[in-house]
């Protein structure tokens, strides 16, 4: 199995240790652990890891700032993952960062089990989201917080079905959701979602509901379909 790179950055010592601890024991690789955004932004450039987990909240520079510059420019897939951490599920800052290209968030208080999965689960490509928060978490920032928006996207080179995709995914469908809403299969729903993602340039699903609510797709406030 190919070994699982990451980076962990966090103000408090303590927490730094028992998630190297945590992941270690899990089978994953901490290569490098960081203080501050600066730090986190130097060890990703020495180390290349798969996943970085960042507290939003440091010194020096924040946790927003080094993920903007760790994931700054063209979509790459050599980049890594990021996973905001967060005390707080419906933080400001978790809604920009979610904006800047993090793959999703995860409060303190996860579980060991929970947290070796999340890390695993944004290496192979996926977002980490629970639905329900996400979408409160953008619909309470998206409409007032202009300043922290960095995705602005023309839809207009999706087709009809993939436009259709995008606002249930915003809503918070899952695929086997959107399948059956649609009357599609999964795969089908799989490939829709992969397109409008490279027609899109954006990395994963959490950018995609980001979009969709910056762009006006979805407001803020509107009813679920």
């Amino acid at each position: 199995m190919t070994s699982l790179r990451v980076v962990v950055a966090d103000d408090q010592a303590l927490v730094r240790t028992g998630f190297r601890m945590i992941l270690t024991a899990g089978g994953i690789e901490v290569v490098a652990d960081a203080a501050d955004g600066a730090e986190a932004v130097d060890a990703v450039r020495r180390t290349r890891p798969d996943v970085v987990l960042m507290d939003v909240r440091m010194p020096r520079m924040d946790g927003l700032e080094a993920t903007r510059r760790i994931l700054g420019g063209p979509v790459n897939a050599a980049a890594p993952r990021v996973i905001i951490l967060t005390t707080f599920d419906l933080d400001q800052y978790v809604y920009a960062a979610l904006s800047a290209g993090a793959s999703g968030f995860l409060l303190k208080d996860v579980s060991p089990e929970q947290l070796v999965a999340a890390v695993r689960l944004v290496r192979a490509g996926d977002a980490l989201l629970a639905p329900s928060i996400t979408r409160r978490l953008i619909e309470r920032y998206a409409a007032r917080d202009g300043r922290t928006a960095t995705l602005h996207r023309d839809l207009s080179g999706l087709t009809p079905r993939e436009v259709e995709v995008l606002r249930l995914l915003a809503r918070g469908l899952s695929n086997a959701e959107l399948a059956a809403r649609l009357q599609l299969s999964d795969a089908t729903v799989k490939t829709h979602i992969a397109r409008i993602l490279s027609k899109l340039q954006l990395r994963d699903r959490a950018q995609a509901i980001v979009a969709a609510y910056e762009t006006g797709l979805v407001t803020p406030g509107s009813a679920p379909p």
